[in-house]
């Protein structure tokens, strides 16, 4: 399920990732898997990894899925994370969300 968004126009930033997600809150990891993102060309999936994807919970949020450019080390299922930059894009009424990278708080 996507969280639905506030109605701002504009590309992936940090202002509008803190909108939704509370920096002041945890974060959990949900995701024991990675899921692939491949690349397309001409209208049909190609062999090369374009991102990857995991999903997350925070209290008082619908679970949200974030993009990864490179692959990140997913921690285990449960444990409360950081991410590395995080961003978010609102495109029609869902809101989408990615990172450079994550880390396990300790």
């Amino acid at each position: 399920m996507a969280i639905k968004t506030k109605y701002r126009k504009g590309g992936y930033s940090t202002t509008t990732a803190n909108d939704y997600v509370n920096p002041s809150k945890p974060v959990y990891s949900l995701s024991t898997e990675l899921e692939e993102q491949r690349a397309f060309e001409n209208g049909r999936p190609t062999s090369k990894i374009k991102a990857y994807k995991a999903w997350f919970s925070q209290e008082g949020l619908d679970p949200f899925q974030v993009k990864f450019e490179e692959k990140p080390e997913l921690p285990s299922y449960m444990s409360i994370i950081e991410f590395d930059t995080l961003q978010a894009c609102e495109i029609q009424y869902n809101v989408y969300f990615k990172a450079n990278g994550i880390k396990e708080v300790k």
